[in-house]
């Protein structure tokens, strides 16, 4: 009687060199865990050193600082881009052996927001997530969580209005801000076009996506909800239902990305604030490379705004945003939101926004905070 099983498929030899420069990778990843805690154990003594003078243990303007300080002196061919992201897990690890973060953004899970908080704060931290983005300041502001992530701008649809307005009615700051390049894709439980009764997403992915929309699901009905992963746990419990979001979201929630990169503009992005309460967190010192934002607002007259400007123009402060808010009274008064570079420590921008807050009925430091590290 034959032997019915088939013979082992032949073990493929390994070349030596491979196997040495594995045994190399090996023996430096030992070494580099090795390095890691002896790292950790510091942080724990920073942490403890931290505790008894009563500081913060999160300092954006330190992490940016040595992010830089490393990208800087890197001599690859590690690319400098991959310094911020590895590095950020890092701290996120080390920091999270002193105290745990708290982190609120519009959830639930897959969301561009978490994205942006694992993103900035790495993955090591308390996920909060929030129903809507007023939600989020509420948490933050009860200090249900620590800081709170919320979108500002986008660059194509502009700023994102609701934020904006909450920074006058809450006493939060800002302490920081990333960006993220936003990919939308169209995800649904069955992987086809036909049949989709609703697309569901944020007002705002609908609008980035308004073009593609319009050639490729015409007829379609375009359904707002709190955020595009809420539309992908709707689309993941009804099969007639379509959704934009992340392929993050498409695993979350079992869906196909029926289209992929389905955004109008290639180039994307949007820009998130991190939010915290003044009296749980200082503002950050200057770290040489910073933004500092502002809201104000001016009497109806005559060459007002012109008056804005001015201080800002003779002491040569810099200024890269510049958006009008209705101020929703009946005297069509507006409020305007500002960002100017540099730091209130320094003396030209001391002096411009003394001479701007002169000139001004509402005057209001939103956040000064490290420019975004990529």
């Amino acid at each position: 009687m034959s032997d019915s099983n088939p013979s082992p498929a032949p073990v493929a030899a390994v070349d030596p060199a491979l196997l040495a420069l594995r045994t190399q990778i090996d023996a430096l990843d030992r070494e580099l865990l090795a390095m890691l805690n002896r790292r950790a154990g510091l942080a724990q003594q920073v942490g403890e050193i931290k505790k008894h003078e009563g500081s913060v243990v999160f300092r954006p303007e330190r992490e940016a600082q040595v992010i830089d300080g490393l990208k800087a002196v890197n001599p690859g061919p590690l690319k400098s881009e991959s310094v911020a992201p590895i590095w950020r897990e890092i701290m996120s690890a080390c920091r999270s052996l002193e105290t745990p973060t708290r982190v609120a953004y519009l959830g639930p899970a897959g969301t561009f927001s978490e994205q942006a908080a694992l993103g900035f704060f790495g993955s090591s931290i308390v996920r909060v997530p929030c129903g809507s983005i007023d939600e989020v300041f509420r948490a933050t502001t009860a200090g249900a969580a620590d800081f709170g992530v919320v979108p500002v701008e986008n660059s194509t649809e502009g700023v994102v209005a609701r934020s904006l307005d909450l920074f006058l009615t809450t006493p939060l700051f800002i302490i920081g801000e990333t960006s993220l390049f936003v990919r939308h894709n169209l995800l649904r439980k069955q992987d086809t076009l036909a049949g989709i009764s609703a697309v569901c997403a944020h007002p705002q992915a609908l609008a980035q996506c308004h073009g593609w929309l319009s050639y490729h699901l015409p007829d379609v009905e375009r359904r707002p909800v709190s955020s595009n992963a809420e539309g992908a746990r709707l689309a993941g419990l009804d099969p007639s239902l379509a959704a934009i979001a992340s392929e993050r979201a498409a695993s979350e929630w079992g869906l196909h990305v029926v289209s992929p990169a389905i955004q109008d503009d290639a180039n994307n992005r949007t820009r998130f604030a991190i939010v915290t309460h003044p009296e749980r967190h200082p503002a950050p010192q200057a770290s040489g490379h910073d933004c500092t934002s502002l809201v104000v607002s001016v009497i109806n007259r005559p060459g007002a705004v012109h008056d804005i400007l001015v201080p800002l123009k003779v002491h040569g402060v810099s200024m890269s945003r510049f958006e009008s808010r209705p101020a929703r009274s009946d005297q069509w008064e507006y409020y305007f939101y500002i960002d100017v570079q540099g730091h209130p420590e320094t003396p030209a921008v001391a002096t411009a926004l003394k001479e701007l807050r002169s000139v001004c009925a509402y005057f209001k430091v939103l956040g000064t905070y490290p420019i975004d590290v990529h």
